[in-house]
């Protein structure tokens, strides 16, 4: 992976806290749901971001995590409770409408559009927001015109942003692939969204990356103010960077709070090691794991 963001001042605990009590409330989940035949993926699960703020959603596979970020955007219609974006209502909304009113998404399993170039995938992102007309496009007014102009230079700006410049007429395919997961990230960020969902975005990447990628999610989010909501199974990588956490186990929460309330919380122990006699002892880290990844996670337990 090309490139490592300049590193920069962090705050203190007191100061984030302190701002994230009184930033506005930007997404508000309240007890939403839904059910697949006698299945219940989810339930009741609310959640309150406000601007600015990192969060981390965990647990182990199959725990709801990626059903949870289908209810949010609008791949599944939540069954209970609502979604609230910026005080505006999204639940029922189609994908698109959700995204144009201000929350993007990336996903476990990379969705690049490969034979385009790292521009154009860039460039895609940005239509959400775009104002074109049939008429403007066949005979290439200036407005059309002025706006490709000005969405090129911003597609320009975002790849700068992580050092993926220099590769911008290359095809996205040929990108390494933990450039392929950032370029991922700055399609999200060029719907210019107010929330931004990372579904697993370390996935797949080694120790310097994940690093790297810490750094760029900071990065992203005191740049653009955003409010990011985190899944990664990675639990080193979440509890370095995440404000709080909340974790979900057979589509329930079951805990939420600081990093070091989860680390220490008995029944996020058990979820994930299947020991209830471990209650109040934090896992150990076996040689080879990402500081801070409890120990015996289960190899699979469905889809996430």
């Amino acid at each position: 992976m090309s490139g490592t963001p300049l590193p920069q001042g962090e705050p203190s605990a007191v100061a984030t806290a302190v701002a994230t009590a009184t930033a506005e409330l930007l997404l508000d989940v309240d007890r939403i749901g839904i059910t697949f035949g006698g299945l219940k993926a989810v339930q009741n699960l609310s959640l309150r971001i406000p601007a600015g703020a990192l969060y981390g959603l965990i647990g182990p596979n199959g725990a709801g995590k990626t059903t949870c970020f289908n209810l949010l955007t609008g791949v599944y219609r939540t069954q209970t409770g609502s979604i609230t974006l910026a005080g505006k209502r999204v639940d029922g909304l189609k994908p698109h409408q959700i995204a144009h009113a201000g929350l993007s998404r990336t996903f476990q399993n990379i969705r690049l559009f490969g034979e385009l170039t790292v521009l154009e995938n860039v460039m895609l992102g940005m239509h959400v927001r775009g104002r074109h007309t049939l008429l403007g496009t066949l005979l290439r007014l200036p407005s059309h015109v002025g706006q490709e102009r000005a969405m090129h230079a911003r597609a320009h700006e975002l790849l700068r942003l992580f050092n993926l410049h220099d590769r911008h007429a290359e095809q996205a395919r040929n990108l390494p692939y933990g450039d392929q997961r950032r370029l991922e990230i700055l399609r999200a960020l060029a719907t210019e969204p107010r929330v931004l969902l990372l579904d697993e975005p370390a996935a797949g990447m080694n120790p310097q990356e994940k690093k790297s990628l810490a750094q760029s999610i900071q990065q992203i989010k005191r740049q653009f103010g955003l409010a990011v909501l985190l899944i990664e199974h990675d639990m080193g990588l979440v509890m370095d960077i995440c404000e709080r956490i909340t974790v979900l186990d057979y589509g329930v929460v079951i805990a939420e709070g600081t990093p070091s309330e989860i680390q220490a919380n008995p029944k996020v122990i058990e979820a994930y090691l299947g020991e209830p006699g471990a209650a109040g002892t934090p896992p150990a880290t076996p040689a080879g794991t990402s500081a801070g990844t409890p120990a015996g996670t289960p190899a699979d337990k469905g889809s996430t």
